[in-house]
This record gives C-alpha cells, sequence and structure tokens, in this order.
C-alpha cells in the first residue's frame, strides 16, 4: 500500500507526515491486500472564525472499485489526521462488507 501526502500550500513537518503514516498503517493493516494507495490531502482555513480551521482528506484506492474520499476537521492537525483514518478505515470495511454480500446474494 502505498501513501502518497499532498501538503499543497501547508508546511508539513516530518512529525506530521510521520503521524499520517503511522494511522494510515494502522487504520489500514485489515485492508493492506486491497487498499492499493492513500492519497493524504492537508488543509488549512485561514477564516476568521475559530474553531476546526484543520482539515485532513483521505481517499483510499481499492483494487476493482472505484475510490473512497472522507475528511475531518479539528482544531489540531494531528486531531484531523487521527480523525480522518478513522473514518477512512470505516468506509472501507463497510465497502468491502457490501462488496461480500452482493457477491453472495448474487451467487445463489
Amino acid at each position: 500500500m502505498q501513501i502518497q501526502v499532498n501538503r499543497g500550500s501547508i508546511n508539513t513537518t516530518d512529525a506530521i507526515v510521520e503521524r499520517i503514516e503511522h494511522e494510515v498503517e494502522k487504520h489500514m493493516r485489515l485492508f493492506r491486500e486491497r487498499v492499493t494507495r492513500v492519497e493524504v490531502h492537508l488543509h488549512h482555513d485561514d477564516g476568521q472564525t475559530p474553531g476546526a480551521d484543520k482539515k485532513c482528506m483521505m481517499e483510499a484506492r481499492l483494487a476493482g472499485h472505484d475510490p473512497l474520499a472522507v475528511d475531518h476537521s479539528a482544531i489540531d492537525m494531528y486531531e484531523a489526521i487521527t480523525g480522518a483514518a478513522g473514518k477512512l478505515e470505516r468506509a472501507v470495511r463497510h465497502k468491502i462488507e457490501r462488496h461480500k454480500e452482493h457477491l453472495v446474494k448474487h451467487s445463489k
């Protein structure tokens, strides 16, 4: 599984990249054979409103399926990364389970 980090205009540290790699590896460990690549996009809203202005978007490429994308906003980039990785795990699990159900239903 390849992890691609798109930093955009955000000045990311090695610690941020390490967190991304750690969280993606941790949350995708059960799906390593099915997920070929995870793309990660980081964004910081420079708006005037306080609150969750850090955003992490993750897109998983599953072999034989359309890509799945999730995002998570938080006040801290580390929290945004962790939240997005958790959402991605749930989305991938749901997609795989639905695909299995479809195969079982149509194999009868």
